[in-house]
């Protein structure tokens, strides 16, 4: 399914999951045994009962595995030092459903770094999805979101969703469509 990984765990508590593809959230009771079969950027698809789950990295501590940290980053960096790390922590966040960053998927469209009057960072990102109707879409919105607020010096964070121009797989950087079979 998502590569090699299929290792079994017992839920160590209740666990708010998502229905992939649908996007719809429901609660998974600790003590039961779910399988991982993919896991990146921090979140995590699981099987159980004959559906895929996604897991986000907050609550990976129900999975028996360490939440996401945030990044290190330097008091005294340069705004090209934030935008190169901000741009990393999007790379950390995986379609559940096509093990690629958004990223590389070419779902970012225009990430925008300003500092506010305190001194912190506000980024504005205009992402899309693969196709408007993906029940995934405002968890991935989510999970640029968090990805971004955990960066310190981070005051706000909004993510706009966009669907001029649509996606299309041209959008995809090289390495994704070599690893996605298109090239």
């Amino acid at each position: 399914m998502f590569g090699n990984e299929n290792e079994p765990v017992t839920l160590k508590r209740d666990v708010e999951v998502i229905i992939v593809p649908v996007g719809v959230q429901v609660t998974l009771n600790k003590g039961e045994l779910v399988h991982i079969i993919q896991s990146m950027g921090g979140s995590f698809t699981i099987y159980f009962e004959g559906n895929l789950f996604r897991v986000g990295g907050r609550d990976a501590d129900a999975l028996g595995k360490d939440p996401i940290k945030p990044p290190k980053m330097d008091p005294d960096s340069t705004d090209e030092e934030f935008e190169a790390l901000a741009w990393s922590q999007m790379r950390t966040v995986f379609d559940p459903e096509i093990p690629i960053n958004v990223v590389d998927l070419g779902l970012i469209y225009d990430c925008h770094i300003s500092k506010s009057a305190d001194g912190n960072r506000e980024v504005n990102v205009k992402m899309t999805l693969t196709a408007p109707g993906c029940g995934m879409g405002e968890v991935l919105l989510e999970d640029v979101r968090e990805r971004l607020e955990i960066i310190p010096t981070v005051s706000k964070v909004e993510v706009e969703l966009i669907f001029d121009p649509p996606w299309n797989q041209g959008m995809m950087s090289e390495s994704a469509q070599l690893e996605a079979g298109l090239l």
